[in-house]
């Protein structure tokens, strides 16, 4: 005999969400970026070599290297005249002086520092080791000499223009993201991050929409560009694999008005600074 139920104890639950699919793929073919190259066909001749095509809503994401590198973004070491205060601080951290003097140019201020670790805030408001400088993937100068990548002038600005470019070629309104492995408070390993955004909310603010007990959100912001960044870092590796540019399909987030700037927080909310 079936027994009534206590409508009291029927719990309410929300319907269940329909599936998305999320489609990561790393463009093959693409060979070594020389300052002057053009970024857009480059992506365009990757996916023609993939048999694959933009459609509307696709997210471009590039590693900050191959900008950088199409940017003209190289120093070199000899050409570096190290200033005392960069030959102070090298002798703490162990490091390079002339890559030190690097790392304060590119940088508004030193937020730790110990043998083997410079932390700064660099002058686009990121807070990262070495100013984001590396070596690593840079080919030596021509004629000799160790040379090191610094970031793109501005990751912003080079997303827009890569943007405006992909639609100027295609018609097709994408988002672009400039993506670089960064690491983390609290955790162990980098991930990738994004440092540049052109046409997607990289920051999605929910503050106010519902859970699923109708409860408002009162503090939740999602950092959408640095999660597509990382899931992107999966597929285009962090050594030799040279897959510096991936397609992102299946994200809503396209916005004219986001850029990774909305990433970053200001210093008088950070309590870690």
């Amino acid at each position: 005999m079936d027994m009534p139920r206590d409508q009291g104890n029927v719990e309410t639950r929300a319907a269940a969400p329909q599936q998305q699919c999320l489609s990561i793929t790393a463009l093959g073919g693409i060979g070594l970026v020389r300052p002057g190259d053009d970024l857009a066909e480059i992506v365009l001749d990757a996916l023609a070599q993939s048999a694959a095509a933009l459609a509307d809503g696709d997210v471009v994401v590039l590693a900050q290297k191959i900008v950088s590198k199409a940017e003209g973004r190289y120093a070199t070491l000899h050409a570096v005249e190290a200033s005392p205060r960069a030959r102070d601080l090298a002798a703490k951290v162990n490091k390079d002086a002339r890559l030190v003097e690097l790392i304060l140019s590119e940088s508004t201020g030193v937020v730790r520092y110990r043998e083997g670790v410079l932390v700064v805030v660099h002058r686009l408001g990121l807070v990262l080791a070495n100013a984001g400088i590396d070596s690593s993937n840079v080919e030596p100068a021509p004629g000799g000499g160790e040379r090191v990548l610094l970031l793109p002038e501005d990751p912003d600005r080079s997303s827009h223009r890569l943007r405006a470019r992909l639609f100027e070629m295609t018609g097709k309104t994408v988002g672009v993201i400039v993506n670089d492995s960064l690491g983390r408070a609290w955790r162990n390993g980098t991930v990738g991050a994004a440092i540049g955004a052109a046409g997607i909310a990289a920051l999605q603010d929910l503050r106010g929409r519902r859970d699923l007990f109708d409860r408002p959100l009162a503090t939740t912001q999602v950092g959408i560009a640095d999660e597509i960044a990382a899931a992107a870092s999966i597929v285009m590796g962090q050594a030799d694999e040279g897959r510096p540019v991936v397609l992102v399909r299946g994200i809503d987030a396209m916005a004219d008005a986001g850029t990774a700037k909305d990433l970053v927080r200001p210093q008088q909310h950070d309590l870690f600074r």
